[in-house]
């Protein structure tokens, strides 16, 4: 199987490029092919919320690199970075970076050089020993993004000091959880509405990219206008729901 050889996805997110992508929850590597094949920019498979072991995700990672599509990884905790960078993820979302030390230490997890990644190039990363460690330790550092989830209320109040820290690339903002955070109803309420803002004028402030969960056009044209530029529009499960519904109506109502 020949890789395909794609712009590095850290290199995209920087530029402030529209990307698209969708969560991968189901422990398979169909969904992220498929995903590619369609033209998505990125997937995430979900070790946070969704069954994956190490293998699992390795798996995946591995079609995402040969179908030409970024593997980006939602991992558990700081402590999983380095296996899934080590299994080539091309990025990592890490959940609930609510302090200024728990950035650093997410940062830290995922560099070599002013970081704290323990090395190894006899893996997929390094490609299991062919790159040389000068070089791995360069391509490496250069290619991962680190984004980080900003979703919890105590957050929002650290927010300009959690965005100026060194080596997080981007925000994702987890509309959801400060909705529950903020005991919201909904992710339209003036707390959550106030939060997005927060986060979105902090990240522009310091050059740091947005990335949102958006379920519609016209939710990600407003996020847009508010400086995000990475969407996860949809997960392999919602999308098989969906196909399913609507081949469900639709030949209910031709045999009707």
């Amino acid at each position: 199987m020949t890789v395909i050889e794609t712009r590095d996805f850290r290199e995209r997110v920087l530029a402030g490029e529209q990307l698209l992508g969708a969560f991968v929850k189901t422990p398979t590597a169909h969904a992220a092919e498929i995903l590619a094949q369609e033209g998505f920019d990125f997937v995430v498979i979900d070790e946070e919320h969704a069954l994956f072991n190490p293998e699992t995700t390795d798996r995946i990672l591995m079609t995402c690199r040969h179908a030409g599509i970024a593997g980006v990884v939602r991992v558990s905790d700081i402590g999983q970075i380095l296996r899934v960078l080590d299994c080539g993820a091309d990025g990592v979302l890490v959940p609930h970076v609510d302090s200024v030390e728990r950035g650093k230490a997410v940062a830290a997890a995922a560099r070599y050089r002013g970081g704290s990644r323990g090395f190894s190039n006899t893996t997929r990363a390094g490609h299991f020993g062919k790159t040389g460690m000068a070089d791995h330790i360069a391509a490496q550092d250069r290619r991962v993004a680190v984004i980080a989830m900003i979703e919890d209320v105590q957050a929002i109040a650290r927010i300009d000091e959690i965005a100026a820290v060194d080596g997080l690339d981007a925000f994702f903002i987890g509309r959801g959880d400060l909705t529950v955070a903020f005991e919201a109803e909904t992710a339209a309420s003036p707390d959550v509405v106030g939060a997005v803002d927060a986060i979105t004028v902090a990240a522009r402030r310091v050059g740091r990219k947005v990335f949102v969960m958006s379920g519609t056009p016209e939710d990600a044209e407003a996020l847009s206008e508010q400086g995000a530029t990475g969407f996860i529009v949809a997960s392999d499960q919602g999308f098989l729901r969906e196909g399913a519904k609507s081949a469900l109506q639709r030949f209910s109502v031709a045999l009707d």
